[in-house]
C-alpha cells in the first residue's frame, strides 16, 4: 500500500483531517516568516542599468548658424531657450545677477493681466505722472482704462504708464513689486528681485538671462499676452475725452525675423540696450536674452545677437521622439504568485523634445532585482532618468504591465487536498 493511498484513507477520518490541516498551517507560518526576510532582502535588491543613444562626440553638423557664429555676439549676457520645455540651448553668462531696463516690464504686464480687470479705471498719481523719459506724459488726476495702458506699457515702453498700472493693481509699486517677486519665485526665478515696475535703474533691482527667459516662456503661453505684444499700433483716450493717443510698437524684430512672435525691448544706462525675443518656426518655440548688449551708438547689437540666437536655434535643433510610448524594460521575476510568470516594466509617456545631432541621450533604469506577489497592472515599480548631455532632462515611473497573484495558504492546501487525496467535497475559501 502506497503513502498516499494510505493518507487517502485515513482521510476520512475527520480528526486526522484536523489534524493534518493544523501540520500545513504550522509550515505555512514557518514559510511566511522566511518569506518576510526574502522580501526585505528584496527590497533592498536595485536592479540599475544605463542606456545611451547618440553623440557621436566628433560629430559636427556644418550649417550657417554653427555654434561658433555664437562667439561673435556683443552681448555680455545672453541666453537661448527651448520655450517648450525651458531646456537652456546656450547661454553666455545666462546665471549672473544684471539689471534688465524696461524687460522688467514683461512681468508687469503678466501680473496685471492675471490680477486685474481690464475694464478697470485707473487714476494717474502725481508720482506716476512724474516719471522720467520714456513717458506718455500722462497728468495726475487723469483716469485710463486699464487695458489701454497696456498698450502704452509694451509697445512704447512708457514708465509713466508703468508707474499706474502698478499703483493700481498692487496699490503702491512697493505692494506690486512684492506680487512680481512672488510671480517669479512661483516660475522659477529664483534670482530675480524687481523693486520697480518699470525697470529703471534701482539698487536690488535684478535678474539672469535664465530667470528673464523663463519669465518670458511663461508669458507666450497667454494669449492676451501675444495678442498685446504684437499690435502695431493703437489708439485711445483718456476718459475725460480731451485727449488721444496713437502708441506704435518699437519692435523692429517682429518685422525683420520670420516667425518673431515678440517681445520686449529695454535700455538703461546701468542695463545697456536689452531684449528677449520670441519665435514660433517650423514648430520649433524659441526664446532669447540679450543683456547689455552695447551702448549708444550701438543700438542695433540686440538685433544682430538675437537673430544670430534664433538662426543657431532653428537650424541646429530638430524634434525628435527618444522614449515612446508602451517602451518595455528588462522583465522582474516574481516569487509565490500563482501565474509563476515575471512582469514587464513599461512606460506610460513619450518624450519628444528639439535636439541636436551630436547631442547624447542617456537613460538610467532603475528597477528591483526581483519582487513578490502579490503585484498589481499598473503598480509603480521604479523609474526611468532621462538626461541630455550628461544632464538630467526628465525622470518617468515604470510601471507593471501585467499583475501576479499571491499564492496564499488556503490556495495550497486546496491544491494538496485536490491533487492527493482527490477531495472534491472539501472546500476552502
Amino acid at each position: 500500500m502506497s503513502f498516499f493511498h494510505f493518507l487517502s484513507k485515513r482521510f476520512r477520518d475527520s480528526s486526522f483531517i484536523w489534524g493534518f490541516a493544523a501540520l500545513l498551517a504550522g509550515s505555512c507560518l514557518f514559510l511566511n516568516h522566511m518569506e518576510q526576510g526574502l522580501l526585505k532582502q528584496n527590497m533592498r535588491e536595485v536592479s540599475s542599468y544605463h542606456l545611451e543613444q547618440g553623440g557621436t562626440g566628433e560629430q559636427t553638423v556644418e550649417t550657417a548658424a554653427d555654434i561658433s557664429s555664437l562667439s561673435q555676439l556683443n552681448a555680455r549676457y545672453a541666453l537661448l531657450m527651448d520655450a517648450a520645455n525651458r531646456r537652456v540651448l546656450f547661454e553666455k553668462a545666462g546665471y549672473e545677477k544684471v539689471p534688465m531696463a524696461s524687460t522688467t516690464k514683461i512681468m508687469t504686464l503678466l501680473v496685471a493681466l492675471e490680477n486685474a480687470n481690464p475694464e478697470d479705471i485707473v487714476t494717474v498719481s502725481s508720482y506716476a505722472a512724474s516719471m522720467p523719459d520714456v513717458q506718455l506724459n500722462i497728468r495726475a488726476g487723469e483716469q485710463y482704462r486699464l487695458g489701454d495702458l497696456f498698450y502704452s506699457l509694451m509697445l512704447e515702453s512708457h514708465n509713466d504708464t508703468a508707474v499706474a498700472i502698478a499703483e493700481h493693481v498692487g496699490g503702491s509699486v512697493e505692494g506690486f513689486a512684492a506680487m512680481m517677486n512672488a510671480k517669479a519665485k512661483e516660475l522659477g526665478a529664483y534670482n530675480t528681485n524687481f523693486v520697480t515696475p518699470n525697470g529703471l535703474d534701482a539698487p536690488n533691482h535684478y535678474t539672469t538671462a535664465y530667470d528673464l527667459a523663463l519669465i518670458a516662456s511663461y508669458a507666450i503661453e497667454n494669449p492676451r499676452f501675444l495678442e498685446i505684444v504684437q499690435t502695431p499700433s493703437y489708439n485711445f483716450h483718456e476718459q475725460g475725452g480731451k485727449r488721444s493717443f496713437t502708441v506704435n510698437n518699437k519692435d523692429r524684430f517682429l518685422n525683420s525675423y520670420e516667425g518673431a512672435i515678440g517681445i520686449k525691448t529695454g535700455f538703461t544706462g546701468n542695463a545697456g540696450y536689452c531684449f528677449v525675443g520670441a519665435v514660433n518656426r517650423e514648430g520649433k518655440q524659441f526664446v532669447s536674452v540679450v543683456l547689455a548688449c552695447g551702448w549708444p551708438p550701438h543700438k542695433t547689437y540686440k538685433w544682430k545677437d538675437t537673430a544670430r540666437l534664433m538662426d543657431y536655434g532653428v537650424t541646429q535643433y530638430n524634434m525628435k521622439e527618444i522614449l515612446a510610448v508602451g517602451t518595455t524594460f528588462q522583465q522582474i521575476p516574481v516569487a509565490d504568485s500563482i501565474e509563476g510568470k515575471p512582469v514587464t516594466p513599461y512606460v506610460k509617456d513619450s518624450v519628444s523634445l528639439l535636439l541636436r545631432e551630436d547631442e547624447k541621450v542617456s537613460y538610467d533604469i532603475e528597477l528591483p532585482a526581483n519582487l513578490t506577489a502579490p503585484v498589481k497592472q499598473d503598480e509603480t515599480l521604479g523609474k526611468i532618468t532621462i538626461s541630455i548631455n550628461d544632464q538630467v532632462y526628465q525622470v518617468l515611473p515604470l510601471y507593471s504591465r501585467e499583475s501576479r497573484t499571491k499564492i496564499t495558504y488556503a490556495y495550497i492546501l486546496k491544491k494538496v487536498l485536490s491533487r492527493y487525496f482527490q477531495v472534491d467535497y472539501f472546500t476552502v475559501k
